[in-house]
């Protein structure tokens, strides 16, 4: 069969010439097929990932689900993005501050996928909401961090799409919120896991190092493709990629693991599902025909 007759199944990627402008503009500096391959396997992982947590949470009981209907939707949600990115979609054209003689990144304008920022919207309250609820901590405290961390992505976006040196200043504003949110984790959080016993702690502590430390690295791969146009968005696509596999996926694997046999009643998480009430009301009729039955074994004169 000639190669230009191939099966669509088995036909090279063309998202990227397929998709080559968004209304109607294009950028100099984008991805290649390379980079829609790399953001499509990573959308496979996340998909994965995501689907397998929500099949593992139907192994348990309702009220024992919580952390996997926030963990799926992490993952789920990861993956449309890179699906969007992967298809070469959900950017802006943005003129550079930096215009580079490297041929990767040579061209006036870059492009800058607002669709990674409204991923992050959506999924880091829920990793934040994921590690504070394990830790115990009051609502109050959740929702000013989240706050906090919107403010992080915002500012983060807001740069991003700022083409002279004042994005600079937007990045500052995102890394000091950052810092801020680090600080709660660190402090707040990890004071609250230790009250509630070693294997709380210890899960706790695990995935919570895993975020600041992966987290840490997000403004460097900010600053060097978004903002200073360093590196080739195909590069682009395997730092912040690499980053969101182990944000994300791996921190899943490691959060469901430790919850496994984590009751979240001990969290504070006690919810009341029909089945709780089902399961109560056949423990009490158990009861109430156990007396009955042992009253009708006497034997009269």
């Amino acid at each position: 069969m000639e190669s230009n007759q191939l099966h669509p199944l088995f036909k090279r990627n063309n998202a990227v010439s397929s998709n080559p402008t968004q209304n109607g503009k294009s950028a100099a500096i984008a991805i290649t097929s390379h980079g829609s391959d790399f953001y499509y396997a990573i959308m496979s992982v996340m998909g994965v990932v995501g689907l397998g947590v929500i099949i593992a949470g139907h192994m348990k009981p309702q009220r024992h689900r919580i952390f996997y209907y926030i963990t799926g939707a992490i993952n789920l949600t990861a993956m449309l993005a890179y699906y969007a990115m992967g298809s070469h979609q959900g950017w802006a054209p943005i003129n550079v501050e930096y215009q580079r003689s490297w041929p990767k990144v040579a061209g006036i304008n870059r492009e800058i996928y607002y669709a990674r920022y409204i991923d992050w919207f959506i999924t880091t309250p829920l990793l934040l909401l994921d590690l504070m609820l394990t830790a115990g901590l009051p609502w109050p405290t959740i929702v000013w961090t989240v706050f906090i961390d919107w403010i992080m992505i915002i500012t983060g976006l807001i740069g991003a799409l700022t083409p002279t040196r004042w994005k600079w200043g937007w990045w500052a504003f995102g890394t000091v919120a950052m810092f801020y949110v680090f600080w709660n984790l660190a402090g707040v959080g990890r004071k609250r896991a230790k009250r509630l016993g070693q294997d709380i702690y210890r899960t706790y502590m695990l995935c919570g190092v895993l975020t600041l430390f992966v987290w840490l690295c997000y403004p460097i791969a900010w600053g060097v493709s978004e903002g200073a146009n360093i590196i080739a968005p195909d590069s682009e696509a395997v730092f912040y990629g690499v980053l969101d596999f182990l944000a994300k996926p791996v921190f899943s694997v490691a959060l469901i693991a430790g919850h496994w046999n984590i009751d979240p009643a001990r969290l504070g998480l006690a919810i009341n599902y029909g089945e709780d009430r089902a399961s109560r009301a056949k423990e009490k009729a158990a009861r109430d025909v156990a007396p009955s039955a042992a009253g009708n074994t006497g034997v009269t004169a």
